[in-house]
């Protein structure tokens, strides 16, 4: 007799292969529909990479010793713009690739070594008198009344050499020739009223000058400007940003000029230490020829020191133009000024001389 198949069984296994098949049907579908992986990944089942073995231990300190290291590094700092600076980071330890490495600033002059084993006044003020006094450089050609259509002699004996192996005198006749006049209320322009008639573009600084800027010719310019070695602190010039006083450095930035053929100087003792800065910033390399009125009577602005040294100093300035290349051609000695040396009557030494020098690197 057959066996009776209980209800429902064949309906159950149909029901289970359906499912099955629907599974499998939903796992090939994910898997299509899944991002391939982008270029560079990691599969996820891909173990990370083994790290490296660590460096071999550097050795150790002396017993006691510390074990920490610290390094200073000098960072950049900012050319200030009230300065003429552009405001960019100067460079700090490194120079860019294929640029120059900046010469480091200058804090002080070098000093000439004493006179003689005395360190006396008497030897530093004879070596003094005997180089203001001795040219170190023929100049054939020092006038300008052949240039200038005022025929009237000029109150200073100012100065330049015109020969031409030097190019003043064909900056001249080229008109390009520039000249800047630092004075203090000098009334003595004759110097400056010939050049410019004589071809030079002229820029006079005077801070007693009622206008900011006159140009009272066609090449003769005055600037209410005072020549000074440093400039004015950043928050008195936020206070005055028309501060009348300025390092010629940073006039030359505002200015746009890159070269003076002529600078000639009247500052009435300023002179040393204005010298000074133009040494210490390499503003001097910017100039071609220097006429400079000095005053001896006393120290200076800013000058310190017992007589010897303030001598001694007044001396390596001289010899520091000497090392840039300036060569003394003219020397005056004023007779009309009391002849006094630091405030003594001394070797018949005149308190005011005026000295010419013609830069033998300038081009």
């Amino acid at each position: 007799m057959a066996r009776e198949r209980p209800p429902g069984r064949g309906c159950g296994a149909l029901r289970r292969c359906v499912l099955g098949a629907a599974l499998l049907l939903g796992l090939r579908l994910c898997a299509e529909l899944r991002p391939p992986p982008r270029p560079g990944a990691r599969s996820p089942a891909a173990p990370p990479p083994p790290p490296p073995p660590p460096p071999p231990p550097a050795p150790g300190p002396a017993r006691g010793a510390s074990r920490r290291q610290v390094t200073y590094v000098r960072s950049g700092r900012r050319a200030p713009t009230e300065a003429g600076g552009s405001g960019t980071p100067e460079p700090g330890c490194c120079a860019p690739r294929g640029r120059p490495r900046r010469k480091g600033p200058r804090w002080h002059i070098d000093l000439q070594p004493w006179a003689g084993p005395a360190q006396s006044l008497d030897e530093e003020v004879l070596r003094f008198l005997r180089y203001i006094s001795t040219p170190q450089i023929a100049c054939n050609h020092m006038s300008t009344d052949s240039l200038a259509t005022d025929s009237s002699p000029a109150k200073k004996p100012w100065s330049v050499c015109l020969d031409d192996r030097f190019g003043l005198a064909h900056q001249i006749r080229n008109k390009q020739c520039r000249l800047y006049s630092l004075g203090l209320g000098s009334e003595d322009t004759q110097f400056e009223v010939s050049m410019a008639n004589s071809g030079c573009e002229v820029h006079r600084f005077d801070p007693s000058v009622k206008s900011a800027h006159i140009l009272e010719s066609q090449r003769l310019w005055y600037h209410r400007l005072s020549i000074d070695w440093r400039d004015p602190h950043p928050a008195v010039a936020a206070q005055k940003p028309h501060s009348n006083t300025r390092k010629l450095g940073t006039i030359l930035n505002e200015f746009g000029h890159h070269k003076i053929d002529v600078l000639k100087a009247d500052l009435e003792s300023a002179e040393w230490k204005v010298l000074e800065n133009l040494i210490l910033e390499d503003v001097l390399e910017q100039i071609g020829q220097l006429t400079f009125e000095i005053h001896l009577h006393w120290p200076g602005f800013e000058v310190s020191g017992g007589d010897s040294s303030v001598v001694r100093f007044w001396y390596s300035l001289l010899k520091e133009l000497e090392l840039k290349g300036f060569r003394l051609f003219h020397s005056y000695k004023d007779l009309s000024k009391p002849q006094l040396f630091l405030k003594k009557d001394i070797f018949n030494a005149s308190s005011c001389y005026t000295l010419s020098w013609v830069n033998t690197r300038w081009n």
